[in-house]
């Protein structure tokens, strides 16, 4: 996980899937993450959630007759933006045309450090992107993808030409561990589109700009002062980013993971040459809300995503619990409709050709059978309590419908010792690096078993620690420069952030070797359950290291029992994710 930003990162079956999104942005395309207007404290800004199946004017009449206005409809899920009274809310739970409403107020959680020294780091990223010249005219920066909506059919790589090696390869161990390089000789992942639902995507890196598709790239996002920083110096005066834009990093280090073109610079991705879609859902600072995450699944079946990547959890709870008594009525709505509002978009999302992948979470605690969660509600600071869970209470969207959750192993492939686990949640394990590997005796960080992916120039220059040409001085920060100053930048970060895209990246390089023509978009398309199928039938079995596993130095907290066999248990899920036998011919597991 990066400085300011979380890692995990039954509801009704969706509308139809609308008309293409492309051609004129919808209301719900523009989100609002704020409140109602300070200077009316008589007014209410709510998320209204009506009931499947119920008419848009329905949805309308019963607003207005509570003495509201709908602002934005996300029609797909049926999800209203409505503003009115201070009792507007009691109004429309009483109306049996709505399932449910809940404050759209600022919320959402502070990894570490308080919200001054967040907002601190926000405003030096802005500071410095602001002072930096235009971005570097090298090959890679200006060769991105087509503007236009299509993508090219995806042409299988037969091994005829040997493949390129990334300077940065031999510190990639994780591509060794899922035998990326043997699957690359069959397929790069060329056809197959990617989301990455994130803090964003940085275009113009060098390392992924040749696979960045801006026209289709949407920032769902609008930044939040007093907790994303400063946004006064973003080129129209508003508060809203471009597409091309990350300003925390960690997105851009999914989509690097994912897919870092083999050309001879910097880090090689799972997928090559899979095609990348900003959907950012989440604020600089790394705050999920769940109206932007809600927009950015209904838009991604519009924009021909394939697959997309969510490494986070919706704040501002850890895990939703519909009806724990330990929670006040409010609260038990709210959550509620964050259960219900995120299953309705992830079937909408899967129903219409989108494969869900999800991080686990790094709080190294059984999903199947948690015991309190003492970080919820995690905004505003402060009003964090213990509060005792069970099973009904679940992490969104980690445990919501349809979703392939990611755990993380380190370079032994034993599970990583911050991750999540459970028999009941984990689909597959995969690299996502172990500063503190099972093996490791000393107690001192290991940057090399971590994983290496680009990052934005902007965020190390105002975060690390740089020489007067811009090499870096951190070992967790490798500079590749070609002159003073004109460095590409690259991070060892950790978490099951990192595990999940490495498990999207194989999704692309197996619908781009087993997928069908897509006759709209071009490339190739695969229906989600097939997708999943190839991932788990193809990886290698793993078996518990022993019944109980136990961390060398670690407290007991971080002690995890492994239940189950070879083929199927709580750390690894199918086992370990392999990119050659999923894009085999035939699936390895049986």
């Amino acid at each position: 996980m990066p400085r300011t930003t979380k890692s995990i990162g039954a509801g009704l079956a969706a509308a139809a899937m609308i008309g293409s999104l492309l051609t004129a942005q919808p209301a719900w395309a523009t989100p609002s993450n704020t409140a109602a207007p300070a200077d009316n404290q008589d007014t209410t800004r709510q998320l209204v959630l009506a009931e499947p199946g119920t008419a848009a004017n329905q949805v309308t009449a019963a607003v207005e007759a509570a003495g509201g206005e709908v602002a934005q409809t996300n029609e797909a899920i049926g999800l209203y933006t409505v503003n009115g009274p201070a009792d507007l809310a009691q109004k429309l739970d009483q109306n049996p045309l709505i399932t449910g409403t809940m404050d759209d107020s600022v919320i959402g959680y502070s990894p570490r450090g308080d919200i001054g020294e967040k907002k601190r780091k926000a405003d030096d990223v802005e500071r410095a992107r602001a002072e930096r010249p235009a971005a570097r005219s090298t090959e890679q920066n200006i060769t991105k993808a087509p503007p236009g909506q299509s993508r090219g059919k995806g042409k299988n790589h037969q091994g005829n030409t040997p493949l390129v090696t990334a300077p940065l390869r031999d510190r990639q161990w994780k591509l060794d561990m899922i035998e990326a390089d043997a699957a690359h000789q069959t397929t790069m992942g060329k056809g197959a589109r990617v989301g990455i639902m994130d803090t964003g995507v940085d275009g113009n890196n060098p390392d992924i700009a040749a696979n960045f598709n801006l026209a289709l790239s949407r920032n769902f996002t609008t930044d939040i002062p007093e907790i994303d920083g400063a946004c006064a110096e973003d080129p129209d005066g508003s508060c809203t980013d471009a597409a091309d834009v990350d300003e925390n990093g960690h997105g851009t280090h999914v989509a690097s993971t994912i897919a870092s073109p083999r050309n001879g610079i910097g880090v090689t991705g799972v997928a090559p040459e899979a095609e990348v879609v900003n959907l950012r859902n989440g604020q600089d600072s790394g705050y999920f809300f769940l109206q932007p995450t809600l927009d950015a699944l209904t838009y991604a079946p519009s924009a021909g995503i394939d697959v997309v990547n969510m490494s986070f959890y919706i704040d501002p709870w850890a895990f939703n619990c519909a009806a724990n008594p330990a929670d006040s009525p409010e609260e038990q709505t709210a959550q509620r409709l964050t259960i219900e509002a995120t299953n309705r978009a992830l079937d909408y999302a899967r129903n219409n050709g989108v494969t869900l992948i999800a991080a686990m979470g790094n709080s190294h605690q059984d999903l199947g059978n948690p015991i309190s969660d003492g970080s919820s509600p995690n905004y505003p600071e402060g009003n964090e309590r213990e509060r005792a869970i069970d099973t009904s209470c679940v992490v969104m969207p980690t445990e919501g419908n349809g979703v392939m959750s990611v755990s993380s192993v380190g370079p032994s492939s034993l599970k990583a010792y911050y991750s999540n686990y459970g028999t009941e949640q984990v689909a597959v394990a995969a690299p996502g690096g172990a500063y503190r590997d099972f093996f490791d005796t000393d107690k001192n960080p290991r940057p090399e078993n971590m994983i290496l992916a680009a990052v934005p120039e902007v965020v190390v220059r105002a975060e690390t620690d740089l020489a007067p040409n811009g090499e870096s001085l951190s070992p967790f920060v490798i500079s590749e420069c070609s002159g003073e100053n004109n460095c590409a930048y690259y991070e060892y970060l950790q978490g099951t952030s990192m595990a999940a895209p490495h498990v999207t990246g194989v999704a692309a390089l197996t619908i781009a070797r087993h997928g069908q023509p897509d006759n709209q978009w071009g490339g190739k398309k695969m229906q989600p359950h097939r997708v999943e199928r190839f991932i788990t039938e193809g990886a290698v079995e793993k078996a518990c290291e022993a019944p109980v596993m136990s961390y060398p130095g670690l407290a007991d907290s971080y002690t995890a029992p492994c239940e189950g066999d070879a083929s199927f248990n709580g750390s690894y899920g199918n086992s370990i994710l392999n990119a050659k036998n999923s894009v085999s011919n035939t699936p390895h597991k049986r």
